[in-house]
């Protein structure tokens, strides 16, 4: 019979699955797809996505060659139904809990679109051998920019004098209780990236001084910049505008509450681009009314969507944007592209760039 002698690369490149002798009868000779079947594609599904495009997170995985499906889930069920097979998850604001996260069958990594991940079960993940990745640093500039933006728009009654304007009534908004911010003193709860860029960009406005609480900050740290580190007592008491930078955590959940408000100075301006359940919503309401806060200006409230009938929409000492300070044209581009290379490096054996779970011991599928 016939026989062929196989190049001793093609004979190691195919024997992944079989071991065959150098020398084999041509008749006989298997095909590659005999010898080798062809690996099934990855999964990856992203759950809920919102963009105008999926382009990124496809570049950023094409040499992956996983396949991407997009969901719109909502709902625990809706994820825990959509993420059974899939080998990576990329998630927005669905809320993926213990549940979903146990019925996933192959996972390996879990990315969120974002800084905050609040709406994953880290420990359930953690347990399951799965990374849980995030993007922490794609947004400091339009967060920093947004919170300047608020204390300003809070301490010039920006949006006030606009509806009095429109409505005829321009000169009405000199009554309004302006005040100058020079001198003025700006507290930060939480010291972290977004806060730090807010203190250099709020640099120029002539605060007289700059206070922080935040646990895991050093005081030559926050002397660096020119902040003072204050237990959050004096934060309270000293700030003309507190600025909340802090992660949603059990022991931040409403830490902005009733009895903290009452330590404020009386017309304090607050502002949030954090997270919306950091501050009770009904303690603010109470503390705008009665005016012992003067502002508050809210890209964050404890239930998003935003609803049209919040009672701190009606307020008229309320700026209100609908979680928007992440944003910008540059940022929605980076987020993408880069929560889906989180899950592209796991896919090729490596590890997230950013990792939330680090000591999570990495499943073998």
């Amino acid at each position: 019979s016939s026989w062929v002698l196989l190049p001793l690369p093609e004979v190691v490149s195919r024997n992944a699955c079989q071991s065959y002798p150098l020398a084999v009868p041509l008749r006989n000779r298997p095909c590659a797809a005999t010898l080798c079947p062809a690996m099934p594609k990855p999964l990856v599904v992203i759950t809920d996505h919102g963009y105008p495009s999926d382009k990124p997170e496809r570049d950023a995985l094409a040499a992956s060659g996983a396949k991407i499906v997009v969901r719109a889930c909502k709902m625990p069920g809706e994820v825990l139904e959509a993420c059974q097979d899939a080998d990576g998850v990329i998630v927005r604001m669905a809320p993926c809990d213990r549940a979903a996260i146990e019925a996933m069958k192959r996972c390996r990594v879990i990315s969120r679109y974002g800084i905050g991940v609040d709406n994953v079960d880290v420990r359930a993940a953690t347990e399951r051998g799965i990374w849980v990745a995030n993007v922490p640093d794609y947004c400091y500039d339009e967060v920093s920019e947004q919170a300047l933006a608020l204390i300003m728009a809070c301490a010039r009654r920006v949006v006030e004098s606009d509806r009095l304007a429109r409505a005829g009534k321009g000169p009405e908004a000199e009554n309004l209780p302006v005040r100058r911010i020079r001198g003025s003193v700006l507290g930060l709860l939480a010291l972290g990236g977004i806060a730090r860029t807010l203190v250099k960009k709020a640099s120029g406005l002539g605060f007289a001084r700059v206070l922080a609480t935040d646990p895991v900050v050093k005081p030559e740290q926050a002397k660096s910049l020119g902040v003072e580190l204050v237990n959050i007592d004096t934060l309270l008491k000293e700030s003309d505008y507190l600025s909340i930078h802090a992660p949603l955590l059990p022991s931040t959940r409403h830490i902005i509450n009733r009895e903290n408000l009452a330590k404020m100075k009386k017309g304090a301006v607050i502002v949030n681009t954090s997270r919306g359940p950091i501050v009770d919503g009904a303690a603010l309401l109470e503390a705008l009314k009665s005016g012992h806060i003067a502002a508050a200006g809210l890209d964050v409230f404890e239930h998003e969507p935003i609803r049209a009938d919040d009672p701190l929409l009606s307020m008229p000492n309320v700026v209100a944007t609908a979680h928007l300070g992440w944003y910008s044209l540059e940022a929605r581009d980076e987020l993408q592209r880069r929560a889906a290379e989180a899950v592209a490096k796991v896919l090729s054996g490596g590890k997230p760039d950013f990792v939330v779970n680090p000591d999570v011991k990495p499943r073998k599928v």
